[in-house]
């Protein structure tokens, strides 16, 4: 009897070849046959679930997107059974750094996809920030939480200061991956801006 086909377990493969390959060529390098060779199948069944590039590409950046979900939802259960306001932020904000492997592919994939956002048609077209909104409206959330439980300094603003560590979490994440500074030194500077907007550190919270 013929084994079974897990359309979407196959179509999770293929995504996960395009990110190892887009990790180690960078995305603009990437074309179809480089995903088939390195998912150890056929081009044309590549294209059986892909018809072009750009659909594999999309399909691509919403499997980061879930991967990286799911990286912050670990990050967040080791932190405890009920973990403050400062360690879901914290949670939020390193999940992305390039500390390891994963979280290397992960920054330097999806900086891929922003660049070709902004040269591509077809990935211009896509609702493409999303993400990014959905991690500014995530962490703004937590920072009016706080602040609503007088966790945070007088005068925080929750929006623009969600804005303004995103923004710093990206650009540590860059110069991470380019050798300016070390995972550890970066995840430091993320701790110390967080001293400065909790009260006490915010780690009692």
């Amino acid at each position: 009897m013929p084994k079974r086909v897990d359309h979407e377990e196959r179509r999770a493969e293929i995504a996960e070849a395009l990110l190892r390959v887009a990790g180690r060529r960078g995305l603009h390098a990437v074309g179809m046959r480089d995903v088939a060779a390195e998912a150890g199948v056929s081009l044309r069944l590549v294209q059986y679930y892909f018809e072009t590039k750009e659909k594999l590409l999309l399909h691509g950046l919403r499997h980061l997107a879930e991967g990286f979900g799911e990286r912050v939802a670990a990050r967040v259960r080791a932190a405890g059974d009920s973990p403050g306001p400062r360690a879901m932020v914290e949670a939020l904000l390193t999940a992305s750094l390039p500390t390891d492997e994963e979280s290397r592919t992960l920054h330097l994939v999806f900086t891929s996809y922003a660049a070709l956002a902004m040269t591509d048609e077809a990935l211009a077209a896509q609702p493409f920030i999303k993400q990014p909104d959905a991690a500014e409206d995530a962490l703004t959330e937590l920072l009016r939480q706080a602040q609503e439980a007088q966790l945070t300094r007088p005068g925080m603003d929750p929006r623009l200061e969600a804005i303004s560590l995103l923004t710093m979490s990206a650009g540590l994440g860059t110069s991470t991956l380019v050798g300016q500074r070390s995972p550890e030194s970066a995840v430091a500077v993320l701790n110390y801006r967080l001293d400065g907007i909790f009260q006490d550190g915010g780690r009692s919270g």
